[in-house]
């Protein structure tokens, strides 16, 4: 998602995207006069309801149901955010955060997993993108709010919950036992393959574009060169700070728009164009995505993707195209309101169809990953979600794979070649590939 920060959080933005708007009473007096008669629908069910309901009602859990429901109308990415969400919020751009760390959603009642954020207690137990949370400590959840799960999922570091999970390509559902902790998001890691770089990036948390460009600095320290290439990973990396998807794609292009946003109104109304430098030196990159790639992940393929700075393998990615901001209400509450839409350079909306990669390759190490890649959530898949006005056909690219003779290999004859991750190897494959083929060209010319 992409969202800006208020200025007393942070001057950046979030791709889950936020922008800050002053809150006044001003916005009332703007009503329709039309509305009147709605409004005074609204407070004469309020009254009924309070007068008759077989139960004494709280005014206050009359008045978040009212909020809650006027905004659920909306999109899926627009909400209300009370002190626990909203510090969530905060705390989660900062870095850090207590959990289990899951990206979840709630679809048709039950809990789904979004994706695992990397090295935390829930990919360590094993839970893996499109998995259903049906039960925790054996307590059924089906038909409650996300944010009850939520709570529940939640509580002290060291202490242990059970998830009961239902995966596509399993007969039976599973249980996971899971230790809570404080997630202390390491969002940038990088290693060396032969002459070849691997930067993964798991989530767009402050710093994000400086870290990048230490990773970089490390690749090139270890190897005593530049590196014969790069894979940047960002494989189910749900997003995080617009201004850090920027930096992180600003690295890599010598020039050109970097994204634009476009909303109702002029004020929301943007482009980010890259500043002159390309730190890896015209190397060729490789971008992994799969479907748990959101937002500001979209923005960071997209763009190098539509300058042909990189090549973008995997699967197609989530789709999220929408920029939320943020409007604060008081010290500790703010409403989260889609304001506008995003585009890539070329002026495509990856609203609901996603970035699609310039070469399909599915994760064959995983024997689950076909089965759960059918069943992938994508913005799409959202109740509500903003349509793509530019008409966007919403394909399964993963369709097409299975009749592909590279990739009829099985997890298991991978397995005993050593290959523990198939699309990282065959991004790696194919940069060595590509540069023994650019050092044939080069030796071939007089």
């Amino acid at each position: 998602m992409a969202i800006r920060l208020a200025p007393f959080l942070r001057s950046a933005a979030l791709v889950t995207a936020l922008a800050m708007l002053p809150a006044t009473t001003a916005g009332l007096a703007a009503v329709d006069a039309r509305s009147a008669p709605e409004f005074g629908k609204l407070m004469v069910i309020y009254q009924r309801v309070k007068a008759n309901y077989v139960d004494q009602v709280d005014d206050e859990k009359l008045l978040r149901g009212a909020i809650d429901g006027m905004l659920s109308s909306l999109d899926p990415h627009s909400g209300y955010l009370d002190a626990t969400a909203f510090e969530s919020l905060r705390t989660q751009t900062d870095g850090n955060y207590g959990g289990l760390g899951l990206s979840v959603t709630m679809e048709d009642g039950v809990v789904k997993v979004i994706a695992p954020t990397k090295g935390t207690p829930a990919e360590n137990a094993g839970i893996k993108a499109g998995d259903y949370i049906t039960h925790l400590d054996g307590k059924l959840i089906y038909g409650g709010t996300l944010d009850e799960a939520v709570d529940q999922m939640r509580g002290r570091p060291g202490t242990d919950i059970k998830l009961t999970i239902y995966r596509a390509g399993r007969d039976e559902p599973f249980d996971v036992d899971v230790t809570r902790a404080i997630i202390e998001l390491t969002p940038v890691e990088w290693e060396v393959d032969g002459d070849m770089g691997v930067i993964t990036v798991s989530s767009f948390s402050a710093n994000v574009g400086r870290d990048v460009e230490r990773a970089m600095n490390g690749i090139r320290t270890k190897l005593g060169k530049m590196p014969e290439g790069v894979v940047i990973d960002l494989r189910s990396n749900p997003g995080g700070l617009l201004d850090e998807a920027v930096a992180m794609s600003d690295l890599f292009l010598d020039k050109g728009q970097i994204v634009s946003q476009r909303g109702r109104f002029a004020r929301d109304n943007e482009s980010y164009v890259a500043r002159t430098g390309d730190i890896a030196r015209g190397i060729p990159l490789v971008v992994l995505i799969d479907s748990g790639s959101a937002s500001a992940s979209e923005i960071v393929a997209g763009a190098l993707q539509d300058h042909h700075r990189a090549l973008v393998m995997g699967q197609r990615s989530f789709g999220k195209g929408s920029v939320q901001t943020l409007v604060p209400l008081t010290n500790d509450s703010a409403l989260k309101l889609t304001t506008a839409r995003y585009y890539t350079p070329s002026g495509k909306s990856v609203q609901e169809g996603g970035i699609e990669p310039d070469i399909a390759v599915p994760q064959l190490s995983d024997p689950d990953a076909r089965a759960r890649a059918e069943r992938a959530i994508r913005e799409s898949d959202l109740r509500g979600h903003l349509i793509n006005e530019l008409q966007v056909e919403d394909q399964e690219l993963e369709k097409d794979l299975i009749d592909d003779p590279r990739f009829q290999i099985s997890a298991e004859e991978l397995e005993q070649q050593g290959i523990e991750d198939f699309q990282l190897h065959y991004a790696l494959d194919t940069l060595r590939n590509t540069r023994l083929a650019q050092k044939h060209i080069g030796a071939a010319k007089p």
